[in-house]
């Protein structure tokens, strides 16, 4: 029953990921934590878990939103490769950030942060195109933060790479594109972090790397690796207002379950 709840969550991952430059995460993190509690996986570790498999499965999240963002002519290399640089940075201090904070308390952080993404969508709020693209080392530094904050949530970093991008006068689709390809960096590096990191804790439970999990990484694998291409389709031909809304609803009742 709980493989089932992976594929299905694995496909609205895949959909997120593609049209909204984001890696899925975000709603990836809050379902697994469930999913781990009612399997009786212990406090402790079930939030961490949670985080690093997420990261884990927007490996393969990613990949074919690139193909299908590249195939557009939608991704901006040169950023791309800047950003990755301080991404790989962030992502490790990120990571040792999220080993150091307590389940209980990271969930209540997570929380916030899904409030926070649910009031940005709902209002559909985007920073004014003020300033043009930084150079090199502002976009090593941007990538630092963006991977740093990633690893804490377990995200791809889509909601906090494409409002930065428009800021910096990136056209909408070139952003949500980029962004999706900076979550492979993000989600590699953490994912093998979490893995590290959690390699010896005596509370994992069976078929776990480090603090990802592999059945739940497969689940979610199988699906989102071809609903990620559709939502990238999708990206490109609708405008997702309404998806968007529907979203940021869903996230501000998962941010009020991790709050209270």
């Amino acid at each position: 029953m709980e493989f089932l709840l992976y594929l299905a969550l694995g496909a609205c991952a895949g959909v997120l990921a593609g049209l909204f430059g984001v890696g899925g995460g975000i709603i990836i993190v809050p379902v697994l934590v469930f999913s781990f509690k009612l399997q009786g996986f212990d406090p402790s570790i079930l939030t961490h878990l949670a985080v690093g498999t997420s990261l884990a499965t927007i490996i393969f999240t990613s990949v074919n939103a690139i193909r299908e963002h590249h195939r557009r002519g939608a991704v901006r290399w040169p950023i791309f490769a800047w950003m990755t640089l301080g991404i790989l940075i962030g992502a490790g201090f990120g990571a040792l950030t999220a080993e150091a904070i307590s389940g209980p308390h990271l969930q209540k952080i997570i929380g916030v942060f899904a409030l926070i993404v649910a009031v940005q969508l709902a209002l559909d709020f985007k920073p004014k195109a003020s300033r043009t693209v930084p150079g090199k080392v502002g976009l090593t530094v941007a990538g630092s933060v963006i991977g740093w904050a990633s690893a804490i949530f377990g995200i791809g970093g889509g909601s906090l790479t494409v409002p930065f991008l428009t800021w910096r006068s990136v056209p909408m689709q070139q952003a949500v594109a980029t962004s999706s390809a900076c979550g492979l960096p993000i989600a590699v590096s953490s994912a093998l972090f979490f893995m590290i990191l959690g390699w010896h804790d005596p509370l994992l439970p069976a078929h776990s790397l480090g603090f990802v999990y592999l059945p739940a990484l497969l689940g979610i694998a199988l699906t989102s690796m071809f609903f990620a291409r559709f939502g990238a389709r999708l990206a490109h031909n609708l405008s997702p207002r309404l998806l968007k809304r529907l979203f940021a609803a869903l996230l501000f009742c998962v941010g009020l379950n991790f709050l209270l």
